[in-house]
């Protein structure tokens, strides 16, 4: 080696690459990336699980098809106002609770395996287990109404007052799915071997046959119609109605905002609670 690259040789530096520490554990940054990694992990779950996908999408379709060629047509003579307008809208909660119930039923599943154990002694920000199940919640409320949507259609649904109104009514479902997801979270945690969340589900296929979805209000007897007409599935529904056919929005609009954001009050400190003991006591 000369000696002109012998001075070269010594002249050269080496760079390494910056080593920075991960975000604390208990900061924003890590929540929202923890929280997406489990998102992303659920979702994935849900995709290959057989029985999510027919409580979230082929069952809340299979019956709307069910019920518009069983009693659509005889509504719609009766009324005069197409049956699947208040059809679409209640499946589109239907899918949204049914498939909360499926995701509370596998939350449950993670509690007696100790997955849930095992995630909490990860360095992972503790909210983001919680915090993941509504996004994905979300995510998946969001593809179910499409998918009705897009299977009501050929029965005659429209969006009727214009694209805002149209992408209005496709977040409502959403808006009351993530009260209700609030409270299957809850009753997912509360007790391993309780079947709460089986209970949940009798509940809701009593509700989905008595709101303003499935035949007009005014059809219930008298006694029966103050309760049909508040009961969150048809405070909903009324909204999706007001706007894809037309008629009021802002009250049961309101009177739905108040549902979920009064589920979310009242279940979110229990179901934080309730999610912890399950982390730190495995179900036998």
């Amino acid at each position: 080696m000369t000696d002109l690259q012998t001075r070269e040789a010594a002249t050269v530096t080496h760079s390494f690459p910056v080593v920075t520490d991960p975000p604390s554990e208990t900061s924003w940054p890590a929540l929202i990336e923890h929280s997406k990694l489990q998102a992303g992990r659920l979702l994935r779950g849900w995709l290959r699980d057989p029985f999510t996908i027919l409580q979230a999408v082929i069952y809340p379709a299979v019956t709307m098809l069910m019920f518009w060629a069983v009693l659509g047509i005889s509504i719609t003579k009766a009324t005069g106002v197409n049956s699947i307008f208040g059809t679409a809208p209640m499946m589109t909660l239907v899918g949204a609770m049914f498939g909360c119930i499926a995701s509370g039923l596998s939350l449950k599943k993670e509690w007696k395996t100790g997955l849930l154990a095992r995630f909490w002694i990860l360095p992972m920000h503790r909210a983001a287990g919680l915090v993941s199940r509504l996004i994905a919640e979300s995510v998946r409320i969001m593809i179910t109404t499409v998918l009705i949507v897009l299977v009501a259609i050929p029965l005659g649904f429209r969006f009727t007052q214009g694209p805002l109104a149209a992408i209005g009514m496709l977040f409502v479902p959403l808006l009351l799915g993530l009260g209700f997801a609030t409270l299957v979270t809850m009753l997912s945690v509360m007790a391993a071997k309780a079947p709460l969340v089986e209970l949940l589900s009798l509940l809701c296929t009593l509700l989905m046959f008595f709101n303003s979805g499935f035949v007009p209000t005014a059809a219930y007897p008298v006694w029966l119609q103050n309760f049909v007409e508040n009961q969150p599935m048809s405070c909903a529904i009324d909204t999706m109605k007001g706007l894809t056919l037309g008629g009021p929005v802002a009250e049961p609009l309101i009177k739905t905002a108040l549902w979920s954001i009064g589920a979310v009050l009242v279940f979110t400190y229990p179901a934080i609670k309730g999610y912890q003991r399950a982390a730190h006591n495995p179900a036998s």
